[in-house]
């Protein structure tokens, strides 16, 4: 009977736990997300430009980049694996940490998948070239943008980070 709790927690040593990287410039979701890696005791890694305070949490962590166009989104890229989780909207990040086996949500809830990346992307650049051929958009200030972020964004987020954290878990990876 021993021996086969030794090796149980052998087997427990060797499973790890999934980190959460949060892009974390204009992230509405950081307090959810550290209420919810706390409570599972998961490293959680807060990716910014500056600008942010650091939490007394020791499980959190405050990474601040040098200031540049997607040095954030580089750090998260060569930092998560598979098992980690990236919270983030930035499409082209979540392509990266996918093609890394690490798992991507949305702020609002929305998981980005192998099969729905190439679709977001594809629209995403569809959208960029529209922008810069209509001069009246641009010149107008008109801007299209999202619907605001709702307490029901908040609340399919924090579902979607339960469940991907179940299933890095389950799996364990991480």
């Amino acid at each position: 009977m021993r021996d086969n709790l030794s090796s149980l927690g052998h087997v427990k040593e060797r499973m790890k736990m999934p980190t959460i990287y949060i892009d974390a410039d204009a992230c509405p979701v950081k307090a959810e997300a550290e209420e919810i890696a706390s409570r599972h005791q998961l490293r959680l890694v807060i990716v910014s430009n500056g600008g942010i305070r650091p939490s007394a949490n020791p499980l959190v962590e405050l990474v601040i980049v040098s200031e540049g166009a997607d040095m954030a989104d580089k750090y998260i890229a060569d930092q998560a694996h598979e098992g980690d989780i990236v919270i983030t909207g930035d499409i082209p990040l979540a392509a990266k940490v996918l093609g890394n086996g690490a798992a991507a949500i949305r702020h609002n809830g929305d998981i980005f998948t192998s099969a729905n990346i190439g679709g977001q992307l594809a629209t995403r650049d569809l959208m960029a070239d529209i922008r810069a051929a209509d001069p009246f958009l641009v010149q107008s200030g008109r801007k299209g943008g999202n619907a605001a972020f709702s307490a029901k964004d908040r609340s399919r987020f924090r579902n979607a980070l339960e469940a991907e954290i179940r299933k890095a878990q389950s799996l364990g990876l991480g």
